[in-house]
């Protein structure tokens, strides 16, 4: 079910603009911060979302959503191999900030991503989510990705063992891409 709030339609999820990396490294610093949510550990500013972009190919994108001129969250879509077999498949993340949890943005968000997945010609979508973040494993699962596995202790962040879970969906609405 999709929390309601009078700000659901008012949000506006678009390509990022370089106006927007400021922001965008701001949100995924509170998540590097908690040292559970990602593997980075070192801040990020706005010339190391810049170097993503640059990388990109042309089927990868950085959405943003944005609410009365304020970046509320981000969202990727990434190759998930640059081998040529691969290339039905892609990964995907979202980050919100923090005070923005819980009213609805990220599953506006998360459509939108999804949406994005299916115009670029993707068949199979992985996330990766730190194994002990519940909330996102929940969230994912509304939208009918499924668990795959646990990678067991493939990251050291914060002090301690971290696993992984690997969660895919497939869109069979979506056929392999030439």
């Amino acid at each position: 079910m999709i929390p309601q709030n009078n700000e659901l339609e008012k949000l506006n999820i678009r390509p990022c603009r370089s106006a927007d990396y400021a922001a965008i490294a701001a949100i995924y610093n509170e998540a590097i911060a908690t040292g559970s949510i990602t593997f980075d550990t070192r801040t990020f500013g706005a010339e190391d979302i810049q170097a993503w972009v640059n990388r990109f190919c042309d089927r990868e994108r950085l959405l943003v959503a944005e609410l009365q001129q304020q970046i509320l969250g981000w969202g990727i879509i990434k190759q998930y191999s640059d081998r040529p077999g691969y290339r039905v498949c892609c990964e995907t993340s979202i980050y919100l900030s923090f005070t923005e949890t819980g009213k609805g943005y990220g599953w506006q968000l998360q459509n939108a991503l999804l949406q994005n997945v299916i115009d670029l010609g993707y068949h199979h979508v992985v996330v990766k989510i730190v194994a002990t973040n519940d909330s996102s494993i929940a969230f994912h699962k509304k939208f009918g990705f499924e668990m795959v596995g646990i990678q067991k202790e493939i990251g050291h962040v914060a002090g301690r063992w971290q696993d992984v879970a690997i969660m895919q969906l497939i869109l069979p609405q979506v056929p392999p891409y030439q």
